[in-house]
């Protein structure tokens, strides 16, 4: 790993662009670059919290199904088990579906705070902090959670249809 001090000033602004012909715009670029570090971070609550409802969610069918004897729904008309499945796959899909939605706004979002850090004097997300985490290309230095929870959606999808076939196979 370089030291982070390589990657994270920007050369190509110096002290001479904080002159006070420049300072209202390099102040009005620091707001924009402020307001945007924000929301880059509220889309992350964001699916923070989409994960726990449907993390939640997913849990408590586990929760209220598990206690209920396999005979029980075994007896259970198939048609009736296969519209649970049914809605609990859809219901994963759209889980997945979100997460993926914010995982791609955030990269955009990523982007463009890279794209202000071009006229600051610190690379301080997109190079120092990015680059000290390999890029997300190494996990045993940094496991991107958007990577992980797309998992998520597809391990509770794969325990329902296996959970069904059980129910169906008895």
């Amino acid at each position: 790993m370089s030291d982070i001090g390589d990657v994270l000033w920007n050369a190509a602004v110096d002290p001479s662009h904080y002159k006070e012909s420049h300072d209202r715009y390099q102040q009005a670029l620091l707001e924009q670059y402020k307001l945007c570090v924000e929301m880059a971070d509220r889309v992350s609550a964001r699916r923070n919290l989409t994960n726990t409802f449907f993390l939640s969610l997913n849990s408590a069918v586990a929760a209220l199904v598990a206690p209920v004897s396999s005979r029980t729904l075994a007896n259970a008309p198939v048609l009736l088990l296969m519209a649970g499945l049914v809605i609990l796959i859809a219901q994963c899909l759209a889980w997945f579906v979100i997460v993926r939605s914010y995982r791609q706004l955030n990269s955009a979002k990523w982007a463009v705070i890279g794209a202000f850090e071009e006229r600051l004097p610190a690379y301080a997300y997109s190079r120092a902090e990015w680059g000290a985490l390999s890029e997300g290309s190494d996990w045993r230095k940094y496991l991107p959670l958007t990577h992980v929870e797309q998992w998520v959606p597809i391990i509770f999808s794969a325990s329902y249809i296996v959970g069904f076939c059980a129910l169906v196979a008895l």
